[in-house]
């Protein structure tokens, strides 16, 4: 929010005083098949603090998050850590990932897409994971 305001980003929704709630009434009133789509987190939460974020990165996170929801996955992040990809899933689509072929697609995707190196992360998907070293650094200080 704090990068939108300083880039002179309108918000027009917002501006208008519509809630989230009431946006999506209207939009299912109005027919709009989006009245519904789960909201997503910017792109930039992908990468660790201090990592110079550019067009090419962001596109390489784009790709590859939109290549895994072809396989219906209940939630999901590719987090970049240079050329590594650190895949969230659900302990369930885990499951499914090294249990089936999925895993071989998605490191062949991810090679192509620039990655060296795929993982999974063992604790799952979660928000703010990349806030957890933010959390150690404070308990430190």
């Amino acid at each position: 929010m704090k990068a939108t305001v300083e880039h002179g980003v309108r918000s027009p929704l917002k501006e208008a005083g519509l809630t989230k709630e009431e946006i999506r009434h209207l939009s299912r009133e109005l027919g709009l098949p989006t009245w519904d789509k789960p909201s997503f987190a910017c792109l930039s939460s992908r990468f660790p603090y201090g990592d110079k974020i550019t067009v090419e990165k962001l596109q390489m996170v784009d790709a590859a998050e939109n290549f895994l929801r072809q396989f219906k996955f209940k939630q999901l992040r590719v987090r970049h850590h240079d050329k590594i990809a650190r895949i969230e899933l659900t302990k369930e689509d885990m499951v499914r990932v090294v249990t089936t072929d999925i895993g071989d697609k998605i490191v062949a995707k991810f090679k192509e897409l620039g990655y060296a190196y795929v993982t999974l992360d063992l604790q799952g998907y979660r928000t703010g994971s990349m806030n957890e070293v933010l959390l150690k650094l404070e308990m430190v200080n």
